[in-house]
């Protein structure tokens, strides 16, 4: 038998009544709760199945295989990463051509490769870590949430890893530096040899091989040609023939070049003798191309050998009369 219009307002006022009390707040609180700990229950990831799966597979080994299993994921990894960089060689110098030909041709190309290699060597250690981490039975999901962990590790006190890696690639792709270049970079000159995520190697004159944080690069003097011009102007004596003059230097530029092929890059050019002015005194041009930073070889020893061979054509002659300038063109 349906109940009565007045009955029904009763019992909703009474609901109404116990749903403002404890008893109905806390049901609708135990629901809610309920329902919002299923919606946050998070899904199982491609890659936390995978790792279970391989949990799974792996307990039923025995435990020499198991540790079999360990160390032949440990030395895979080893040789995938060593495989990455002997492909990244390969592009960086393919059969018959070095490494800074390379370098000079495809600059962009070697940059991205060297930046490129160090990723891929990250990521794989981190994959044969995560596997042997699977394989011992620790809870794959702590391993993937140290992701996180180290992530805001690296945010609050290693500032400095991301800025390596963010300085990196705005030098890459902002054109500011290339695999090849020589540069000068904080007071030290060197060929750039690779930019990786965290360091750039700079190659001094003495064969140094320098890490530079990529943080720390601020301002970059690039080298285009890799050289510095020096030219040695030697006035010519009165009453000393433009032959006899060219006589007595050409053998010091050479021998100089001979002596120093580390710094002197290509030997050196012998620009004839010239006229300052119509009615100017004769000089004698010598063009060097020197390793940047390393023009005092040219003002010390090569100038005072000029000075001394001269004076043997004329006694008289003075040291202001050898002059070293540096210039980009003639």
């Amino acid at each position: 038998m349906g109940c009565s219009p007045e009955k029904r307002r009763r019992r909703r006022r009474c609901r109404a009544a116990r749903c403002g009390s404890g008893e109905r707040r806390g049901c609708s609180l135990r629901s809610w709760r309920v329902s919002g700990s299923a919606r946050r229950r998070p899904r199982d990831t491609a890659v936390q199945r995978a790792m279970d799966a391989i949990q799974t597979l792996y307990r039923e080994l025995p435990l020499l295989a198991r540790l079999l299993v360990l160390a032949g994921v440990a030395v895979a990894g080893h040789l995938l990463v060593r495989l990455v960089h002997n492909v990244g060689d390969r592009i960086m110098a393919p059969e018959g051509a070095g490494q800074s030909a390379i370098a000079r041709g495809r600059p962009k190309v070697a940059s991205l490769t060297t930046l490129v290699v160090s990723a891929l060597t990250f990521t794989i250690y981190f994959g044969a870590l995560g596997l042997i981490v699977a394989g011992l039975g620790l809870p794959v999901t702590g391993y993937l949430a140290s992701v996180t962990v180290v992530g805001l590790a690296i945010g609050f006190g290693s500032q400095g890893l991301v800025q390596d890696v963010v300085s990196g690639l705005t030098l890459i792709f902002s054109d500011a530096l290339d695999v090849g270049d020589v540069v000068e970079i904080g007071g030290l000159t060197g060929r750039v040899e690779s930019i990786g995520l965290r360091f750039t190697t700079l190659v001094t004159v003495l064969e140094q091989r320098v890490l530079v944080p990529n943080r720390s690069i601020g301002q970059i003097n690039r080298y285009p040609k890799g050289y510095v011009r020096v030219y040695a102007d030697a006035q010519v004596p009165e009453g000393v023939s433009d032959e006899d003059a060219i006589a007595a230097v050409e053998p010091l530029a050479k021998g100089m070049y001979r002596q120093f092929r580390g710094i002197v890059l290509t030997e050196p050019e012998i620009l004839g003798v010239r006229r300052a002015g119509k009615n100017g005194w004769r000089y004698l041009r010598v063009k060097f191309r020197v390793w940047p930073g390393q023009g005092a070889l040219i003002e010390g020893p090569f100038r005072q050998r000029v000075i001394h061979a001269l004076r043997k054509l004329d006694p008289d002659y003075a040291d202001w009369m050898v002059s070293i300038t540096y210039r980009t063109a003639e």
